[in-house]
């Protein structure tokens, strides 16, 4: 049974209103013999990394099934996918020829492809420690924008550096596995400065339409004690001002940039090159406050002692499966914090993820979830943030990282042993919103 939207009307945006959905490479692709390793392939092979132990060697099998997978597209009704391009592959002899026969497919069904550069599978030979990685990626897009860009006319550089640095190179729970602290900044910088090498390489290439996909949530202190406020400022100033702040204002906010490395100054101007839109990942807020003077295990993580920070539940709203809190209304508030934040430096916004893990194919938490973040977005459209496009996370169930295969965020169910795709109750949701839109 396709199930139908809520009683309320089913809310109108604007024309040309750009409606998708997401994936990412490492999290569908499988065929990891058509490809060089990548620091996910190394974090997953050491024993206690991954819950459930497993690997992306499989995954969805996306390499070899995609044309199933984009006849789901079709079907589904959405404008565009975006999809993220593994720079191990495109190392690999013949590696783009899978995304010209993606792209290809994509586009004789309609369907609007919309690359994402870098999506944490980094060749395992590269380290953003290094300087020099960031000029390896923009010569990587030149490769890849070259082969694409007759058809791909909307790019994104780089995914949630904030949370490829933090997991990844501070806290030690996602590849590369270092537990470096605050000793990762230059991961940070090198990240967002490869995301302004890449800018210009597709500028250099003639795109036109080009962004960066952050994340971004709300941060709501525990308490009004002056600890807790300090301590939500210090986690707001790391989640949403250090990878927003260079891109959008051309500097680092409250001094950071003087532990940057390299001559930051000059970095910053590449840093800065104008964008076409701002990509936001959005998920729910987080309530923080000062430390406990003890590890917190929270949303999947654990948050160490030493931390100038503690994450807190957030009480009387519901939570899905990850644990996440459900808080649609954050969506609003966070626009248009954005909004009053940046002004006219804030180009026009693509929500480039949004969704929640919940299992079974008749989910309609999935569906409350989603209904509930697209009517806070709609409620931020009149408000009048510039908002050009929805994309929900995912398409189809994946390799949930350091979680592997144990939460479910896909609008499609993927029985990993068959590899039989279901649609759930969730798609035809979506499917019914698009019809709606006209």
């Amino acid at each position: 049974m396709i199930p139908r939207m809520a009683t309320n009307p089913i809310p109108q945006f604007p024309a040309g209103f750009l409606w998708g959905v997401s994936t990412s490479a490492h999290q569908i692709e499988g065929a990891v013999d058509s490809r060089e390793p990548s620091v996910w392939d190394a974090f997953t092979a050491e024993p206690g990394r991954v819950k459930d132990g497993s690997t992306a060697a499989v995954a969805c099998d996306h390499y070899h099934r995609y044309p199933e997978d984009v006849a789901l597209l079709a079907g589904l009704g959405v404008d565009a996918y975006r999809f993220s391009i593994s720079w191990p592959r495109v190392r690999f002899e013949g590696g783009l020829d899978f995304y010209d026969r993606l792209v290809d497919e994509l586009c004789a069904a309609g369907v609007r492809p919309v690359p994402t550069l870098f999506h944490w599978d980094l060749p395992v030979t590269l380290d953003w420690l290094e300087r020099d990685t960031a000029s390896r990626f923009a010569e990587y897009v030149s490769v890849v924008v070259e082969r694409l860009g007759d058809r791909v006319k909307k790019w994104i550089t780089i995914n949630e550096p904030a949370e490829h640095t933090l997991f990844g190179h501070a806290l030690g729970a996602h590849a590369p596995g270092k537990q470096l602290m605050f000793d990762a900044l230059p991961a940070a910088h090198h990240q967002l400065l490869a995301h302004g090498l890449g800018v210009q390489a597709l500028r250099a290439a003639g795109a036109t339409d080009i962004g960066i996909a952050n994340s971004h949530g709300p941060t709501w202190p525990a308490s009004m004690e002056a600890a807790d406020l300090e301590a939500a400022g210090f986690y707001d100033l790391l989640l949403n001002r250090l990878f927003a702040d260079p891109v959008l204002l051309g500097e680092y906010p409250d001094g950071l940039g003087e532990l940057m490395p390299g001559d930051v100054s000059a970095d910053l101007k590449i840093i800065g090159e104008p964008l076409d839109f701002y990509g936001v990942n959005y998920y729910a807020p987080t309530r923080v406050g000062a430390p406990q003077g003890a590890d917190i295990e929270f949303g999947g993580l654990t948050i160490p002692a030493e931390l100038p920070f503690s994450v807190r539940e957030i009480e009387n709203v519901p939570v899905t499966d990850f644990g996440w809190p459900v808080v649609p209304e954050g969506l609003t508030d966070l626009l248009l914090v954005l909004q009053e934040r940046y002004g006219e430096r804030l180009p026009p916004v693509v929500i480039t993820e949004n969704g929640c893990s919940y299992e079974g194919i008749d989910d309609q938490d999935r569906i409350t979830y989603l209904d509930g973040h697209v009517r806070a977005l709609h409620r931020a459209v009149e408000a009048g943030v510039d908002v050009r496009g929805y994309f929900v996370w995912s398409l189809l169930d994946n390799f949930e990282w350091a979680e592997g295969y144990a939460r479910r965020f896909g609008l499609v169910h993927v029985d990993f042993a068959t590899q039989e795709r279901t649609p759930k109750a969730s798609y035809g949701w979506y499917q019914e919103l698009l019809r709606a839109q006209g």
